[in-house]
């Protein structure tokens, strides 16, 4: 396939959009999934929802600090696919897979006897702390199963296969719902187990995923024990980059639940909702990132600069134009959000930071989407840069308001909204005129 001929190059606006609907509709399947999650815990009080709120931060960051597996193997094969030798996918995919294996072992070693510290760093104690710890130790046992999801869905949209990720992820998601259904409340023979029952929902359900994914990937594009561990290293080394920015995203993440938290029980309940629905609109807005992070990996595997800028462009226009409909979405529709999510001592501090979420969204759009950018690139050291300097700038925030004796959590979204814009005006520095060493400078 050369670049004339390629779906985008006729259908620029089309050829995203079916790209992203599937995407869009996988990654959101997983907070649609953590949505449910908070709506049954809510029932049983605020406790166990903030506990759930520890818990799912504290390991949805750390595995997140892995998905530099993810995105490495989605920007090679795209590459790889674009010089048109969509053969080395099958070396590539299998030594990431292996690799997710590794890391997801060491994950459940590690992590397991240290739940307790984890916990009370972010600001749990008592009966909210004896919880998380509880939901971490089982949700430990499915890191191997979501770092192995991680480099599957990367592979396969590097080959730009939109819609297998996303059948898998319905059907892992549905089942995750089916099964905290069961495991929570305890219906028939199903024991009552609360917060645990969450943890084993999610766990059982992300082993599914991952074995049908494995099946799926052999079928595709194939497994094999060929590879060269040489080419770990090299992964390794690109991955050390995103390890390191993901890692800098994540403490910020930690910090900001650590001060919610520390306001009281009942800002760190609203604190989850609001993050678990920001967490929604920011996989809604990805999908554009992992979108325009495939075709731009393609068009460079081509040499085709002038197309990888022209997905930036249309990219754009698209990202911020769902932002700002999301946005207005979450203002009309908060008090739905207050009746099904919200208990009722927390509502005061709830509507005016979910006021600040939903005016930051356009600028969050530009963020992700510059992100996916510099993914096709490879441009993983500048993207590291840049979330060391926003990442900095949001914890001085916060912590200059800790200071200064603001106990609200509006104060601590406004940050949030700060930090991505931080990352948002590097990111476009970097494409438009493109500063320092980039990429897409070289493009008229």
């Amino acid at each position: 396939m050369t670049p004339k001929s390629h779906p985008f190059t006729r259908n620029p606006h089309r050829t995203l959009i079916s790209f992203s609907i599937p995407v869009l509709f996988s990654m959101t399947a997983e907070p649609i999934t953590a949505l449910v999650d908070t709506a049954f815990i809510s029932s049983l009080g605020v406790n166990p929802l903030a506990a759930l709120g520890v818990g799912t931060t504290a390991l949805s960051s750390i595995f997140w600090v892995f998905n530099f597996l993810g995105i490495g193997t989605q920007t090679e094969v795209a590459q790889v696919y674009g010089k048109g030798r969509a053969d080395r996918a099958e070396r590539i995919t299998s030594l990431a897979l292996v690799l997710a294996v590794i890391f997801g072992l060491f994950l459940i070693v590690v992590l397991g006897p240290t739940s307790n510290w984890l916990a009370g760093l972010l600001g749990a104690a008592g009966p909210v702390q004896a919880y998380a710890v509880s939901y971490m130790r089982i949700r430990l046992f499915g890191a191997p199963a979501v770092l192995l999801m991680m480099v599957s869905f990367g592979a396969l949209r590097g080959l730009q296969d939109m819609r297998t990720p996303l059948w898998v992820a319905l059907g892992q998601n549905g089942l995750n719902v089916l099964l905290d259904w069961l495991f929570i409340f305890g219906l028939g023979p199903f024991p009552e187990l609360g917060v645990a029952g969450s943890a084993l929902a999610s766990t059982l359900s992300q082993w599914v995923g991952a074995v049908t994914l494995l099946v799926l990937i052999f079928r595709k594009i194939g497994l094999s024990w060929s590879f060269r561990w040489r080419d770990a290293t090299n992964l390794l080394q690109v991955g050390g980059d995103l390890f390191v920015r993901t890692a800098l995203m994540n403490v910020f993440l930690i910090y900001i639940t650590r001060a919610a938290n520390n306001i009281g029980a009942n800002a760190g309940a609203a604190h989850q909702v609001i993050r678990q629905v920001h967490g929604f609109t920011a996989l809604a807005l990805d999908a554009y990132a992992t979108t325009v992070q495939s075709l731009v990996g393609y068009f460079i595997g081509r040499s085709s600069l002038r197309w990888a800028k022209r997905v930036v462009t249309v990219g754009a226009y698209w990202s911020v134009g769902t932002a700002v409909a999301l946005g207005v979405l979450m203002w009309v529709g908060r008090g739905v959000v207050i009746d099904l999510l919200v208990p009722a001592a927390s509502i005061a501090m709830f509507v005016p930071a979910w006021a600040a979420s939903a005016i930051f969204q356009p600028l969050n759009s530009i963020a992700f989407l510059t992100d996916g950018t510099h993914w096709g690139t490879g441009d993983y050291r500048f993207l590291r840069n840049a979330m060391f300097i926003a990442s900095l700038t949001g914890v001085i925030g916060i912590w200059i308001g800790e200071q200064a004796g603001i106990q609200t959590l509006v104060w601590v979204w406004i940050m949030v909204g700060v930090w991505n814009t931080v990352r948002a005006t590097f990111g476009l520095l970097r494409i438009w005129p493109g500063i320092g060493k980039s990429a897409l400078r070289k493009i008229n």
